[in-house]
């Protein structure tokens, strides 16, 4: 529409766009020319191009946040997994540097980055879908896997006091834990069947949130392992993510709807914000009383404070890749 940028007006598409385009310029008069050459060869060969031109144009605006899908924050440090760089990113110190870089080739570790957290002592986990695998990262700062490839598509992490795992799994319809402390090795078993489970977190009485994509959209999971409905019938447009505060207060996250939800104790949904700047919220979590939000199609991270005023967060001029 005029007065509007176009979608696809961002770095690499548009780099994209100009590496492919000098081809065509050639290609289409040649095969007009040369019309016994098979349209199928021509159809491969323009594949192959404008996807190598793709790739050429992402290696080179790297530097950049692509997907930021999900944040999480360890002191003064700000994490985000980046579906799309792909890999994982840190902010500190005014530096935004490369946590780890994931491969582009598929079925490689962190290809597909969706969540991740931070346990107290500052190990990050971060879930991938390309290796169905929940990584942690050792003091080198090298993913080391924890399931055996016994997840399906992790889409949230949530870590406790002891150091264990919850994970939620959106393909295979459960909550898994993974147990960590006390352990020679990772232990990993069934802790709820959830449908459609997104992101997750836990509250200060140790009780697991769980956003749901199917009718039920929040639910909390007792010590007990009860599941608990806390908001029903579809409140929410496309919920991702939930962060409770310490007075038992859920906000969720909302891609459709462009707003955090706001979910007092015993309380019904509102929307505690919701508009410009945000796009398409997905990831949150706590810096201390303020509210982080990592939103993919903003290529940016905000910040809420309790009065719900909202601003972006300067990450810090890029640094090198630490891995």
């Amino acid at each position: 529409r005029r007065g509007q940028a176009p979608s696809w007006r961002n770095k690499t598409s548009l780099n994209a766009v100009r590496c492919v385009t000098p081809i065509l310029r050639t290609l289409v008069p040649f095969y007009v020319t040369h019309s016994l050459l098979p349209r199928t060869l021509l159809i491969l060969l323009l594949a192959a191009i404008i996807i190598s031109a793709i790739s050429f144009s992402s290696d080179a605006s790297a530097q950049e946040l692509q997907y930021p899908l999900d944040i999480a924050a360890h002191g003064e440090t700000i994490y985000l997994a980046d579906r799309l760089l792909p890999g994982i990113w840190k902010s500190e110190g005014g530096k935004l540097s490369l946590y780890f870089e994931g491969s582009k080739k598929l079925r490689t570790p962190l290809n597909a980055p969706r969540c991740l957290t931070v346990n107290k002592e500052g190990h990050v986990f971060a879930g991938d879908s390309a290796m169905r695998e929940v990584y942690r990262f050792d003091e080198d700062g090298k993913p080391q896997p924890l399931t055996g490839a016994g997840i399906g598509i992790p889409m949230g992490i949530a870590v406790t006091a002891e150091g264990d795992l919850f994970v939620s799994d959106l393909e295979l319809h459960r909550i898994y834990k993974v147990t960590l402390s006390g352990q020679a090795k990772p232990v990993v078993e069934t802790y709820a069947e959830v449908s459609a489970p997104s992101g997750v977190c836990l509250d200060s009485q140790g009780r697991l949130w769980v956003v749901s994509r199917d009718r039920d959209p929040l639910l909390r999971i007792t010590a007990e392992r009860k599941v608990e409905v806390v908001v029903a019938d579809r409140a929410f447009e496309f919920p991702n993510a939930v962060a409770v505060s310490g007075d038992g207060t859920a906000y969720v996250s909302d891609g459709y709807a462009k707003a955090i939800w706001r979910v007092p104790p015993e309380g019904k949904p509102e929307k505690w914000f919701s508009g410009e700047p945000l796009v398409s919220p997905v990831g949150v979590a706590w810096k201390g009383e303020n509210l982080l939000v990592a939103d993919p199609r903003a290529k940016a991270v905000f910040q809420i404070d309790q009065e719900a005023k909202i601003s972006k967060i300067e990450l810090g001029e890029t640094a090198s890749s630490s891995n």
